[in-house]
């Protein structure tokens, strides 16, 4: 369980939790932090979101096929983000047909 701390303004600290990492792990994980000129605590912070992230996702199919058509705005987000990290797996994609012409129209002189 995380412990919580209090400052010394007396409010609440964002509960703390220890983790002991094979030393080969803690130069990687030292060294990706350097790279996006961070410290190690917060790098350590930020994968376990995107971890933690990713292991929801895989869980909300599961979800979703008990609830097939959910509502609300929370649904239309999640359905857009869905959206975008498809295209942004499907790489580049190429335009159809000839490129259409565009008329530029040049403004009104004045007198």
């Amino acid at each position: 369980m995380p412990t919580r701390q209090t400052s010394s303004s007396g409010k609440p600290k964002s509960p703390r939790i220890q983790v002991v990492l094979p030393e080969e792990l803690c130069a990687r994980l030292a060294a990706l932090a350097e790279s996006e000129s961070r410290t190690v605590s917060n790098m350590a912070k930020v994968l376990i979101q995107q971890g933690v992230e990713r292991l929801e996702q895989l869980q909300r199919p599961a979800a979703a096929a008990q609830a097939p058509y959910p509502t609300g705005p929370a649904a239309a987000a999640d359905r857009f983000r869905r959206e975008l990290e498809q295209q942004e797996q499907g790489g580049t994609r190429r335009l159809r047909g000839a490129p259409r012409r565009l008329r530029l129209r040049q403004p009104p002189l004045s007198p």
